[in-house]
């Protein structure tokens, strides 16, 4: 398919540049698939659409807050490290040891600056906390970087770094804003520290919510996938099968296996909180004949038309980007066409889209 073939007229206004006052507030147009019909509802109101027997499927990675800001040695300049993942884990220090000094781990990061990233080039991060040399450069912004600070890196990183909100969200040193996005971008259940990005569709979920649902009986079961900033990046290729995807690291664990498998002996159906749950769901699904079972590793799959799901029976999704690998996910799930249209609908209903904004149903 062509990658045009998912192009959508969006007006700027509608981009959420914050969460809603109260995450269930959020607006939810709900979508059968059968008919093509839809409504405009809640969050509050998903537990209407849920039944007894349900399974709900949710990503507890973790955002941390992975932008370091700081300068190079030689010039003074600025410079900012996205910390995307660990490369060495014998580096890797033990995070209660506070004894630990100094700390020293390796990197791969997204650099940004108004210069060429080369080896051997030198920065001051963190107040000074953080000293980096990069000793890679891959291209594409794209370097490995060894750190070196006096304190546990991840307790730096707690208290200097930044949350690494996507590129739509602007943000302008407000510290304001940049509490409200450390407690905001992180959905409730968020324990597994790892993601740059956060899984959006779980950020309408309450304690209360999850706790409604399950007196109703509707069980939900956690999976691992840790977000990269490769969910942002732009189709770009025209034929969409040339596009290749940025691996990510995920987990099922045994637990989850079981509970999919259980949700399936009596009947309820898997409603997957998530592109991110889908993919992991769907990738263990296609190595194991259908199967979930206990698994971990990285994943490149693309979901798109036409393709057969067989782990996910519903879908609960926030509404994605023009010309994105995500709205080509969402468009194989319930088909291009109906896709397309309820966009339009929700742009004409003046939904609030991406990762602050409202969402869909899938049914």
């Amino acid at each position: 398919m062509r990658t045009s073939d998912f192009d959508y007229n969006l007006p700027p206004e509608l981009i959420a540049q914050e969460p809603p006052a109260v995450r269930t507030a959020a607006r939810m147009l709900v979508l059968t698939r059968a008919t093509g019909a839809w409504e405009h509802r809640t969050v509050a109101d998903l537990p209407q659409y849920l039944r007894a027997g349900d399974l709900l499927a949710l990503n507890n990675t973790r955002v941390f807050p992975a932008r370091l800001l700081g300068t190079w040695a030689d010039t003074g300049g600025a410079v900012e490290l996205l910390l995307l993942e660990q490369t060495d884990p014998s580096d890797r220090s033990d995070p209660s040891d506070r004894s630990a000094a100094p700390a020293t781990e390796t990197w791969l990061c997204l650099c940004g600056s108004g210069r060429r990233a080369r080896a051997g080039q030198r920065a001051t991060l963190a107040a000074g906390l953080v000293a980096a040399e990069i000793l890679e450069a891959q291209g594409g912004g794209r370097v490995v970087a060894r750190l070196q600070s006096a304190r546990p890196l991840a307790e730096v990183l707690e208290e200097y770094g930044c949350v690494p909100v996507p590129p739509y969200i602007h943000r302008a040193g407000d510290d304001a804003r940049g509490a409200l996005d450390r407690e905001r971008y992180q959905t409730v259940y968020a324990r597994e520290r790892g993601a740059v990005a956060a899984p959006t569709a779980g950020l309408h979920f309450t304690p209360e919510l999850l706790d409604t649902l399950q007196r109703q009986g509707v069980a939900h079961a956690f999976v691992t996938l840790h977000v990269g900033p490769g969910t942002f990046q732009p189709v770009q290729t025209e034929n969409l099968d040339e596009h290749r995807m940025e691996s990510e690291r995920y987990i099922v664990p045994a637990e989850t296996a079981a509970a999919v498998d259980a949700c399936r002996q009596r009947g309820g159906r898997v409603v997957a909180v998530g592109s991110t749950s889908v993919r992991t769901l769907e990738t263990v699904a296609a190595a194991h004949d259908g199967r979930i079972v206990a698994s971990c590793g990285r994943t490149e799959i693309f979901i798109r038309p036409p393709y057969t799901f067989r782990a996910v029976d519903a879908l609960l999704t926030n509404f994605h980007l023009p010309r994105s690998t995500l709205l080509a996910m969402v468009s194989a799930f319930a088909g291009r066409e109906q896709i397309l249209a309820a966009y339009r609908e929700a742009v004409a209903q003046r939904y609030r889209f991406f990762s602050y904004g409202d969402c869909m149903l899938i049914l």
